[in-house]
This record gives C-alpha cells, sequence and structure tokens, in this order.
C-alpha cells in the first residue's frame, strides 16, 4: 500500500479533521470521571454494532485464544471488549491531556520493589508491556513512580503524529521510534528505563513462531535482542482498569531469569507466556482488534 502524502502546512484543510480530533482530546481529558466514562462506553458500543470487520477480527481472535467460552460467552466478550477499548479512548486523552499527578489517587503500584533491584545494577531495564486500551494512562500513571522512555510505531499523519509524541515525551523520557534500535540501546545503556510492547505481529521478516494461547504466533525477536545487546534486565509489566472502572492497578513482577538464552523461539515463547498471563486478568481490556495471527507459518491458510 503507498503510504499516504500529506500537504505541507498543518492549516491545510485536510488537516482541518485532525486539529478537531485533536480538540475533543483536549476536551474529554477534562470531563468529570463518571461521564468520560459513559462517553468510552458509548463509542465502543456504537463501534461494536457499526465496525463489522473489527468484530468479526476480535471474535476470531477470541475465538481462538478462548475455546472454553461458549458462544454466547464469547459474543459478550467481544461487546466488552468494544467497550472497554472505547473508554480506553478516553484514557489515552486523559493520560496525554492532563498531569499524572491528578490521579495519583486512582493507582495501586504493586511489586515497585523488583524495579528498584533492578535499577540498582546500574545497567538501565527493559520493561515489558501490553497493548491494553489503558497502555497510554498506564504510561502517565507509572510515571509518577519511575522514570521511563518508550518505544512506538509513529503516526501516518504528520499532525497527529506531532502531538502524540509531545504528549508521550511529556509523560516518559523520550519516545522512540521502533525502528531506531540503536537509539532504544544507547538510552538502556546510559542507564534507563525502556518501555516495550512486543505482542503485535509485525511480519515473518521480524519474527518466529511461537505459542500465543495455543496458537503459533508471528512473535518479535526484537526483546531478547535488546537484552542481548544491553544486558539490562527484563521487566515484565501489567497494568489494568480494575472492575470499580474508576482505579488502576499497576504491578512489576520479578525479572525474567537467564534470559535470553539464545534461543528465539524459547525466548518468544516466555515473552508470549507473560503475555498471556497479563491478559487473563482482564482479557477485554486487551486490542483484540488487531489481527493478532495475520502471519502465518508457510502453507497454513489464514484466520481471517
Amino acid at each position: 500500500m503507498a503510504k499516504r502524502v500529506y500537504p505541507s502546512s498543518f492549516a491545510h484543510p485536510r488537516f482541518w479533521p485532525t486539529w478537531l480530533a485533536i480538540a475533543l482530546m483536549k476536551v474529554v481529558a477534562w470531563l468529570p470521571w463518571r461521564l468520560k466514562l459513559w462517553l468510552g462506553k458509548a463509542v465502543g458500543w456504537l463501534s461494536w454494532r457499526l465496525v463489522r470487520r473489527r468484530r468479526h477480527i476480535t471474535d476470531t481472535n477470541l475465538r481462538l485464544c478462548f475455546p472454553e467460552k461458549s458462544d454466547s460467552e464469547r459474543r459478550r466478550m467481544v461487546r466488552d471488549t468494544f467497550i472497554d477499548n472505547g473508554i480506553g479512548i478516553m484514557e489515552t486523552a486523559t493520560g496525554w491531556c492532563r498531569d499524572p499527578e491528578d490521579f495519583r489517587h486512582r493507582v495501586s503500584f504493586q511489586g515497585q520493589e523488583h524495579m528498584h533491584r533492578a535499577l540498582a545494577q546500574g545497567k538501565g531495564a527493559l520493561i515489558v508491556g501490553v497493548h491494553f486500551s489503558t497502555l497510554d494512562l498506564g504510561g502517565a500513571l507509572h510515571s509518577l513512580f519511575f522514570p521511563a522512555d518508550a518505544v512506538y510505531r509513529p503516526h501516518d499523519n504528520p499532525l497527529f503524529e506531532r502531538f502524540m509524541t509531545r504528549a508521550r515525551n511529556r509523560i516518559f523520557g523520550e519516545a522512540i521510534d521502533r525502528h531506531d534500535l540503536r537509539g532504544a540501546v544507547r538510552r538502556i545503556k546510559a542507564g534507563h528505563a525502556v518501555w516495550y510492547s512486543p505482542d503485535q505481529d509485525f511480519g515473518r521478516d521480524v519474527s518466529v513462531f511461537a505459542p500465543f494461547f495455543g496458537i503459533e504466533a508471528a512473535s518479535i525477536k526484537l526483546t531478547a535482542k535488546l537484552a542481548r545487546m544491553t544486558g539490562a534486565p527484563v521487566m515484565p509489566l501489567v497494568f489494568h482498569r480494575n472492575p470499580d472502572d474508576r482505579t488502576y492497578t499497576l504491578e512489576y513482577l520479578p525479572p525474567l531469569a537467564d534470559f535470553p538464552t539464545g534461543d528465539d523461539v524459547e525466548d518468544a515463547t516466555r515473552i508470549n507466556a507473560f503475555i498471556e498471563q497479563a491478559i487473563r486478568k482482564a482479557p477485554t481490556q486487551y486490542l483484540w482488534l488487531h489481527r493478532r495471527f495475520k502471519t502465518r507459518p508457510e502453507g497454513e491458510p489464514g484466520f481471517y
């Protein structure tokens, strides 16, 4: 697919919808919590009703990963996934546009001692996160306790990319393009913690096939590569919105022992096992809307 060409001036009418979206995000960020929650649920419910393609992808993912669920249970999970991700849009706006201190009272952070011990080694740290709907608000809440950089995928729209990067640079120490391996290594070797979420399908060129919920999934090798190049401890981070829909829990697990092993499949399998463990704590808050099993082993038909 050819890359879109955008006008050079952000004043061009083509950017007016983007300016409107940015303005709406700034307004949403300051709404009362209950109203913000209601709007998020409404956006999620409407998306569930209207966006058939993503509903099919979500249903396929959940059918593959939770075969023990009945059809009615899975349909409810699909709907709840859209609703949680609708709330996630409001959470993202809040994380990008508000001071994290405004929400310190909403977060419980467990396992901090694991990160303190890791950073005391002086080798930096590689934080392994997960693509939950709470991702960007989770990053903002994390910044109240530990500084960190973040690896991210740049947005194609240059105006939204500027807005997003400025917001993330305010939350994180530095936003690092996912293609900038040297930048990530440099920051880790300088003693920084770098947040990285290795749970999406970026194709077979950068991946190995490893089990994820019992399904062979294209799993990127970069986690082990970064750990090998830096010698940094790998820190699994779990975060989710609590059932009250008003508070959040972040938790560091102990660093992965004897990682990496030098076996890319074994290393990816261990990372996937942690991600699966994290997802099971709040299954519908995960980004099931993306094609996690898009890339298949040679000769195997696609799922979508």
